[in-house]
């Protein structure tokens, strides 16, 4: 093509998501696999979901996501201007970092963690310090070390992907502390619905405290609604409004409004999705032990566990086998596996499968 993009996208790969199902069928000529692969809920979505989505008319969205916004103001306790819906946690760091990041300046966050924040921050010319965990937890001290002159945003994912591991209120409270009040510190709370350890940080508390900080929170985990594509940012006013200058107009869909309202209060579903990963976890817990597999207790819905030797190879056969998870060479960890906690079927599938594939290792 003769119409050059611009000089600094030459140099960005393409974002790594987690393989399609659809595409993964034809290619091992698989009539089903199960995806344990992207952190998604494989309860799928509740009932009550269904019944709204069936009320979807023709017309356009409702552009500023009014009643949803409501809703969620008066369960989190902020003001409806201080929360603003995004298509997705992606679109939301995206849009941050157009919003705030100009060429040469620097981002930073721990590695591994979230790619996506990389991924923005190269496109916008940016350039991203990548911080080492510390015994798989986010090494808040590195980071605030790590900060210069350059640094615009810092991008802290609570409980950190694909770890599963959280640093506590203290601990933040303590970060903070150290730095500029001119650093967006972004809190990504993606899977903050499962944590279970105390003293986990009350970020909306601090949001009167430090008017630096945004908070993004997802509806595709607990609430399962993946598909509908629907996050939210908590933030000052000002970080709102200028994400609102720039976001697409109806960037959210009618139908993932009238998903998310229904999933507000929905708390039979929510338990049922929160008591599987809790006995499912503690299963999964109890049979790495049996195998002799390490792994890092989690926060989530997923677990980074180690097979004690390279874990490629052994994806790859469990995905011939009809089973779709993710290996940790791509994080830095060549012999881990991040595996999504599934149903109990599906998880006892997985682990035999897993059991076989290891066995025939050692024939």
């Amino acid at each position: 093509m003769s119409v050059k993009p611009r000089e600094v996208l030459e140099k960005i790969p393409p974002y790594k998501a987690a393989r399609s199902v659809a595409t993964l069928k034809r290619e091992y000529g698989l009539e089903k696999i199960t995806k344990l692969a992207a952190n998604e809920n494989t309860l799928g979505f509740s009932q009550k979901v269904f019944e709204a989505i069936k009320k979807a008319n023709s017309q356009y969205p409702d552009g500023s996501a009014f009643e949803l916004r409501k809703r969620l103001s008066d369960k989190l306790g902020v003001t409806a201007d201080n929360i603003v819906l995004g298509n997705g946690s992606f679109e939301l760091i995206y849009l941050a970092a157009i919003a705030y990041l100009e060429r040469g300046d620097e981002t930073i966050g721990a590695v591994p963690s979230f790619g996506w924040y990389k991924s923005v921050t190269q496109i916008l010319g940016a350039t991203y310090t990548g911080v080492p965990v510390r015994d798989f937890h986010v090494d808040l001290n590195a980071i605030a070390s790590s900060v210069s002159k350059k640094t615009k945003i810092i991008w802290l994912c609570n409980p950190n992907n694909p770890t599963g591991t959280i640093f506590t209120a203290s601990e933040l409270e303590s970060f903070l502390s150290k730095i500029r009040n001119d650093i967006l510190v972004i809190l990504d709370e993606a899977y903050v619905d499962f944590v279970s350890e105390p003293d986990f940080p009350d970020s909306i508390a601090l949001l009167k405290k430090h008017d630096n900080i945004a908070i993004f929170r997802t509806f595709s985990k607990l609430e399962g609604l993946a598909s509908f594509r629907i996050g939210y940012a908590i933030g000052s006013t000002d970080f709102v409004s200028i994400i609102n200058k720039i976001r697409i107009p109806s960037n959210v869909n009618m139908l993932a409004q009238l998903a998310a309202l229904a999933s507000i209060d929905d708390g039979d579903f929510k338990k049922k999705t929160l008591e599987n990963a809790k006995t499912q976890k503690e299963f999964y817990y109890k049979e790495f032990k049996r195998l002799g597999f390490s792994y890092v207790p989690s926060n989530t819905n997923f677990i980074f566990f180690d097979i004690g030797q390279p874990s490629s190879e052994i994806v790859e056969k469990i995905l011939k086998k009809g089973f779709l998870v993710r290996g940790g060479a791509e994080y830095g960890f060549p012999t881990m596996i991040r595996l999504t906690i599934g149903t109990p079927e599906e998880n006892r599938g997985f682990l035999k499968v897993l059991e076989d594939v290891l066995g025939g290792e050692h024939e």
